[in-house]
């Protein structure tokens, strides 16, 4: 199960305009600035190598940083950015932080003209396309900084301080590392225990007390689940464990890979089944399918519905009104369990890195670029992170001393009770366009909405994914 995946917190939609997610990253700016050929000033001499300076930056050469200006804002980057000037004083003055929410608009005319940043936040909106990133060579290796010694101890080196996959989502199909995923994300079905506490009810471990709990509700006027039906691909953070749960880890592998029937598994229509039953015994908040992320969580957080599926930022994303009602304790459960013949056991989960750091090959200062990461991953610009936006980051640890959130410490648990039960899909990491789109808005949108029967879904969902298996045009990755 080592690799992972992000819809990363701002790969979706779902950030439009508040924390700027979403649409689908446009090919024609990466297959522009792919053709680049040379341009560009000058690689800026390296330093020399030491243990304080293991990666041989130049102590005196700027650095040019860009930073997606979304959910989690610029603060944590700008604290790193201190910490890279005191580790370099004559660099102080030379380091260039920029932010944005357009970061293809901005970036386009850089890569275009061989002139690119020298680390990148690709994040948004505007996120620019990894696989063709990758595939055109516009990309530097991260192999050095993994095998790099940490920051806080140089015994071990950077890879063996980072979460269980972290390292591996940053692969396309081969040994290099072309991304690091700086936060970590847990995904799941999220609640009040507040409002569980109200029914006389706990998180429902199993799937016959879920729909039970969503009865009981109904009779008092609350919804089961809600969901931001403009963006359906939401639902997948709790159903793809939840298909993983019910058929193993494997089914989601063949998924991935696009194998021939892979969808038509009894494990993707058993959970589609169960998903579809919500709809139909009227457990879904009225007016969902019309929803986007911030009206659905909106309703959710006033009690409208006990169930929401989502990601951890969803603690940050909504803290106004979770604010409102003191009693709330904000918690996220793992998919509840199907059957007694479920292949993984309950608190299956799925976990992985978010907010992709890239950088790019034809920057003036990749060692600096590389540091500065470095210095992200140590333990004191982690925890400026996780006080600063309610999000665990890929160090692996690095909350000791802090007291969490509610919802980030409810993660931290789901964490700790899944142990290597992690799966981590990585359909919308390799295939954005299928994920949301098609699998997304086409079929699972469809079906919760009523217009679509799981059968018919399933159907349709594995026909999109055999054209994009045949399409040429698109680049085929396997785990």
């Amino acid at each position: 199960m080592g690799f992972t995946s992000e819809f990363n917190r701002r790969d979706l939609v779902k950030r439009a305009a508040a924390v700027g997610i979403v649409a689908v990253p446009a090919m024609s700016v990466l297959t522009a600035c792919a053709g680049a050929g040379g341009g560009g000033g000058d690689k800026v001499e390296k330093g020399t190598k030491s243990a304080k300076n293991p990666l041989a930056v130049n102590e005196s050469a700027g650095l040019d940083v860009v930073i997606f200006d979304g959910g989690f804002g610029d603060k944590y980057a700008k604290a790193a950015q201190g910490e890279y000037t005191k580790a370099f004083p004559k660099a102080d003055g030379k380091v260039k932080l920029t932010s944005t929410q357009k970061i293809q608009s901005t970036l386009q005319p850089r890569f275009n003209g061989g002139n690119p940043p020298d680390l990148v936040d690709n994040s948004g909106a505007e996120q620019m396309d990894f696989g063709t990133l990758v595939s055109k060579d516009q990309l530097t290796d991260l192999t050095p900084l993994f095998d790099a010694p940490s920051i806080d101890d140089p015994s071990k080196k950077v890879r063996d301080t980072l979460r269980p996959g972290v390292l591996e989502m940053g692969q396309f199909g081969g040994k290099e590392s072309w991304v690091l995923y700086y936060a970590y994300t847990v995904y799941g079905v999220w609640y009040s225990k507040g409002n569980l506490k109200k029914l006389d009810a706990e998180y429902p471990e199993t799937w016959d007390d879920m729909l039970a709990l969503c009865a009981k509700a109904k009779k008092q006027g609350i919804a089961g689940w809600t969901y931001p039906g403009k963006y359906p691909y939401y639902f997948p953070f709790s159903l793809y464990p939840f298909i993983g749960k019910i058929g193993g880890a494997e089914v989601l592998r063949r998924i991935d890979n696009l194998e021939p029937n892979a969808w038509h598994d009894p494990a993707v229509k058993t959970a589609f089944e169960a998903y579809y039953e919500l709809y139909k015994k009227g457990y879904v908040l009225k007016g969902s399918p019309g929803l986007d992320h911030l009206q659905s969580q909106n309703a959710w957080a006033e009690g409208k519905a006990l169930f929401i599926p989502n990601g951890s930022w969803v603690e940050n994303e909504s803290a106004k009104q979770l604010a409102k009602d003191p009693d709330f304790q904000l918690s996220v459960g793992a998919p509840s369990s199907y059957s007694s013949s479920d292949k993984m056991p309950y608190g299956t989960l799925w976990a992985s890195g978010g907010e992709p750091y890239i950088v790019p090959k034809k920057g003036h200062n990749s060692e600096g670029g590389m540091e500065l990461l470095r210095i992200m991953l140590g333990k004191k610009s982690s925890q400026n992170f996780i006080k600063q936006v309610s999000s665990l980051t890929s160090l692996n640890g690095g909350t000791e001393g802090i007291t969490l959130p509610p919802g980030l410490a409810s993660a931290q648990q789901a964490l700790e009770k899944a142990g290597e039960n992690i799966v981590n899909p990585r359909m919308q990491d390799w295939y954005v366009a299928l994920q949301k789109e098609k699998i997304g808005v086409g079929a699972i949108g469809e079906m919760m909405a009523g217009r679509m029967t799981p059968d018919e879904a399933i159907k349709k969902i594995q026909k999109y994914a055999d054209d994009t298996r045949a399409d040429s045009s698109v680049t085929k990755y396997k785990r």
